[in-house]
C-alpha cells in the first residue's frame, strides 16, 4: 500500500499531445521589483486567508498556497506581511503587469508547456460542463510569473503560491512552487501538479457561478471562527471541481497513466491545515483552518474524481466526502 504522502513511481500523464491553451501569460523576469508593494496590511482572503487573520474582503485572492505562506512564515520568524500586500479595494487595472508585456511559452520550456496543456484542457471540460447547464463558460487567463507580481487583486509575492484573482479573471502561478510542492512537501508527479492547477481553476468556476460572491456576502455577517468554516467550504469545493475536471477529462480524453490518482490525492493531502500546522510546529487549532484537514481534501478531491458532478461538490450542505 503506498504511504499517503508518497507517490509511487509511475508513468506520466499523458499530456504532450494535448492542446495547448492560448491564454497563457509568461510574464517571467518581467515583474515588479521584489523590494515593492501597495502599501496597507496584508490581503483580506476569499476561500483562504491568513490562520487568525480579519474578514474577507469582496475580489481578493484565493488559492492553494496561501496557508502555506503564513506557516511557513512563522516556521522561519518572518512577518507573512512582508511576503504579500495589498490594498483594500485597489489594485492595478486588470490584465495589467507591470515591468513587461507577456511573450510566448519558448518551445523547449516543458514545465510551461505542461501548464498550457493542462489549463487547455480544463477549458475542454469546464466548456462542455457550462453548456449543459445553459452557460457559456470564460477562459480564465494563466499568469507564468518569477519572484513576484501585480495582479489585480495587488501585489504577492512568489511566497504565496498559487493563486486566483476574480478582480482580472487569472490564476497566477510561479513554477517554483512545484518545486516546492515535490521536495518539501512531500507531493512530487506531473498529476500533483495538474491538480494545483485545477484547484485555482475551480475558483474561477466558483466565480462565474456566483458562489464566491455568496460565500463573501455571508461572511460579512458572521465572526472570525465561523468565516474561517466557510472560507473552507469554498477551498475543499475547489477541491472536488478539480477532481470533476480529472473525471470528465478523463472520460473525453484518457489523461491518466497508473498512479496519477495517487499523485493528486497526495497533493491534497500535503496541502491540509492540520499537517502544515503540525510541520510548522504549531499547535493544531481548527477554528483557524481555512482549507481544511488534509482528510477533507483529498476526500472532496476523491468524491470529484469518482462523479464527475458538479452536484456532488456541494460542501454547504453538511455532506461528507
Amino acid at each position: 500500500m503506498t504511504h499517503p504522502y508518497e507517490a509511487p513511481t509511475v508513468d506520466p500523464m499523458r499530456w504532450r499531445t494535448g492542446r495547448r491553451s492560448e491564454n497563457v501569460e509568461d510574464v517571467r523576469g518581467e515583474g515588479p521589483p521584489l523590494g515593492g508593494g501597495f502599501p496597507g496590511g496584508g490581503f483580506q482572503l476569499p476561500g483562504g486567508g491568513f490562520p487568525g487573520g480579519g474578514r474577507v474582503r469582496r475580489g481578493g485572492i484565493g488559492g492553494i498556497g496561501l496557508i502555506l505562506l503564513v506557516l511557513g512564515a512563522l516556521y522561519f520568524g518572518i512577518d507573512p506581511t512582508m511576503l504579500l500586500q495589498g490594498v483594500d479595494g485597489g489594485g492595478p487595472v486588470p490584465g495589467q503587469v507591470p515591468g513587461g508585456e507577456p511573450h510566448p511559452i519558448p518551445a523547449d520550456d516543458e514545465a510551461a508547456q505542461f501548464v498550457a496543456v493542462v489549463l487547455g484542457d480544463t477549458e475542454d471540460t469546464w466548456r462542455d460542463q457550462f453548456q449543459k447547464m445553459g452557460r457559456t463558460y470564460r477562459d480564465p487567463k494563466l499568469v507564468l510569473f518569477s519572484g513576484a507580481v501585480e495582479s489585480a487583486c495587488g501585489f504577492a509575492k512568489a511566497a504565496v503560491g498559487p493563486f486566483y484573482c476574480p478582480r482580472d479573471e487569472k490564476v497566477y502561478i510561479d513554477l517554483a512552487f512545484f518545486d516546492e510542492l515535490r521536495s518539501r512537501f512531500g507531493a512530487p508527479g506531473d498529476f500533483a501538479e495538474a491538480y494545483v492547477i485545477a484547484h485555482e481553476v475551480g475558483h474561477h468556476v466558483q466565480n462565474q457561478l456566483g458562489i464566491s460572491d455568496r460565500v463573501q456576502q455571508q461572511r460579512a455577517r458572521l465572526d472570525e471562527a465561523d468565516g474561517n468554516a466557510l472560507s473552507v467550504m469554498l477551498e475543499l469545493q475547489a477541491d472536488c471541481l478539480a477532481g470533476a475536471w480529472a473525471h470528465n477529462a478523463q472520460e473525453a480524453r484518457q489523461i491518466l497513466e497508473q498512479g496519477d490518482v495517487e499523485e493528486g490525492l497526495a497533493a491534497a493531502t500535503a496541502v491540509g491545515d492540520d499537517r502544515l500546522q503540525r510541520q510548522a510546529g504549531r499547535y493544531i487549532t481548527p477554528e483557524s483552518f481555512t482549507h481544511g484537514t488534509s482528510e477533507q481534501r483529498a476526500g472532496w478531491f476523491r468524491r470529484g474524481l469518482k462523479s464527475g458532478n458538479l452536484s456532488d461538490c456541494d460542501t454547504s450542505s453538511g455532506a461528507r466526502p
